[in-house]
């Protein structure tokens, strides 16, 4: 039997750094809509929703092809809202309300709209191989190793990694390499979710990013993302025209 897959896109009415920012204009579309359109794309996701607790947002999400089966209640929409919160809500919701149950979430955060769909439906395809993880991370190389960082605590530094010694007095290259999540793509099974409460389990699949990730956090970011964006689209129209005329 197949498994459904359904992408979850949580988009807060609220935001701090740019006010409103789901709805800010990225080459000619609102935020919210290059994670929807990404996420419609993909050759392997059943349903897409958007989780939002903004009249404004759901009416864009559903003019872009997104699903909105509810609006998220205000107390799992503050500004210390967790992702557990968002996506135990959703599921619970579609299990009493539709009796649906996907097997496998994929967590679009629509403030990282440079995706590449063959990237996203390459990272599901590996997890749905890999059924013995409870999620998937995208990662990329950290630029900076936590084996040369310090807390100041009373005064005195104190390592970030337990138990280090020298490691801090050593060349880099020497050090074991370090990954960060970049949130390009993460994918959760729902018994993760619902009855481990949590996004990521015990047992989770890294996906490797090749290059940087940008987040579109601050104004000056939206630029920066915009470039991103014109890359992976240039890339998609040279790709369709050697199709159409291999040399």
């Amino acid at each position: 039997m197949k498994s459904e897959v359904l992408a979850l896109i949580p988009a807060r009415g609220g935001s701090k750094g740019i006010p409103r920012k789901n709805l800010i204009n990225l080459l000619g579309k609102p935020l919210i809509a290059w994670s929807i359109e990404q996420a419609i794309s993909s050759r392997y996701i059943d349903r897409v929703i958007v989780s939002t607790d903004d009249k404004e947002i759901k009416e864009v999400a559903l003019s872009y092809g997104g699903e909105v089966p509810f609006l998220r209640p205000k107390e799992f929409s503050t500004d210390s809202s967790t992702d557990l919160e968002c996506f135990d809500h959703c599921l619970n919701f579609l299990e009493e309300d539709e009796n649906y149950s996907p097997e496998i979430i994929v967590h679009l955060r629509p403030t990282g709209p440079a995706r590449s769909v063959k990237i996203i439906d390459d990272a599901i395809k590996l997890f749905k191989q890999k059924k013995n993880f409870n999620s998937l991370r995208s990662v990329s190389i950290a630029y900076q190793s936590p084996f040369k960082m310090w807390f100041i605590r009373d005064g005195s530094l104190k390592h970030v990694v337990s138990g280090v010694r020298e490691e801090a007095s050593s060349p880099r290259q020497g050090l074991e390499k370090v990954y960060w999540q970049n949130g390009y793509v993460d994918i959760v099974r729902r018994e993760t979710v619902t009855k481990k409460k949590s996004m990521t389990g015990n047992n989770i699949l890294p996906y490797i990013i090749e290059g940087e990730v940008r987040d579109i956090d601050y104004q000056e970011d939206i630029a920066i993302v915009e470039e991103d964006l014109k890359n992976i689209l240039s890339c998609k129209i040279s790709t369709k025209n050697k199709d159409k005329h291999p040399v």
